[in-house]
């Protein structure tokens, strides 16, 4: 492909929050090799710490839009995803704001996505930005015994095994290049799921469609991992287990989401009878209520955004 003919590539970066790591990541995002079109898309999802006003003007390139409340990451991306089809991108891309980013990158994406008309989403190589030979993730894939997703190839040091890109069960929402006709075709991301598992719906409804999710080893970036959320968050444990129960209802069908669900719904209650019997000095009474809670909200079909009474549980301290 010469200049002329290569793709335009919108990059969304949604923040809440983060002034300095989005500044960061438009930093290395700036010294970027890809000589057509690179559209840069700051979404805010309600910041209090003045981030749209840095990035304007850090990065006075950069389109800024700005959602006056926390969205949420689907929904979020969402605003980002639909101005960059309505400016006629020829891929979207989602990368987090707490990422640095090769420079080589998005050519290298780019590349692999148009070996194949086949092929809808590409993801690059996420390493740890703090041990930068480690992989955090190279594509994902979901255990249809429990529903949880494993990041494949992670924590191991990259012996340089994978030269091709190849197939994977879906894309992490930290890196996911997506085709504009893919997007057309199945849709923006379920605002429902708020956060967590909106990405690999995304990817399992592109494959449904018929198209292709290919990890591409040599692009590569860096990814200041848990910046955001801890990973044990009374707010992680609840959009986890009620978002994972949607994931399944949307993906699986007769006897086998039965089955699936009951594991699913069953394994979440365990915890929380474990959280109860030890509950480590009180500390884990929290993540035990929003198990519950998520349960309860997973019956019930509320998505979305927690309500005021589960983030008074989830956020004890506000």
């Amino acid at each position: 492909m010469t200049q002329d003919t290569l793709p335009t590539v919108a990059i969304v970066v949604l923040t809440w929050n983060q002034r300095d790591l989005t500044l960061d990541c438009l930093a290395s995002l700036a010294k970027m090799a890809y000589p057509a079109d690179l559209v840069q898309i700051v979404v805010d999802n309600g910041s209090s710490d003045g981030t749209a006003a840095a990035v304007h003007e850090r990065f006075p390139d950069v389109t800024v839009l700005e959602n006056g409340d926390n969205l949420g990451f689907a929904e979020g991306n969402n605003v980002g995803i639909r101005y960059a089809l309505a400016r006629g991108a020829d891929y979207v891309m989602l990368l987090n704001n707490d990422t640095v980013v090769d420079a080589a990158m998005i050519g290298d994406l780019i590349a692999a996505a148009e070996s194949s008309h086949e092929v809808g989403i590409v993801t690059p190589t996420i390493y740890y930005y703090d041990r930068p030979d480690y992989i955090w993730c190279a594509g994902a894939e979901i255990d249809w015994q429990t529903a949880g997703s494993r990041r494949l190839r992670a924590e191991v040091i990259d012996d340089g095994r994978d030269k091709e890109p190849n197939e994977v069960g879906f894309a992490s929402g930290c890196a996911i290049c997506m085709k504009r006709q893919v997007i057309e075709k199945i849709g923006l991301l379920d605002p429902r799921f708020f956060i967590y598992y909106e990405e690999t719906d995304w990817c399992f409804r592109a494959s449904d469609a018929g198209w292709r999710t290919l990890y591409v080893p040599h692009a590569k970036l860096w990814h200041k991992v848990s910046a955001a959320m801890g990973t044990t968050s009374p707010a992680t444990d609840y959009y986890m287990n009620r978002n994972v129960v949607l994931f399944v209802a949307k993906h699986r069908r007769g006897f086998a989401r039965l089955a699936l669900l009951g594991r699913v719904m069953g394994c979440n209650l365990l915890a929380a009878l474990a959280y109860t019997v030890k509950p480590h000095h009180g500390l884990r009474l929290p993540n035990r209520n929003a198990r519950l809670l998520a349960f309860r909200d997973a019956v019930l079909g509320r998505w979305g955004k927690m309500g005021p009474a589960v983030a008074s549980v989830c956020y004890p301290s506000r």
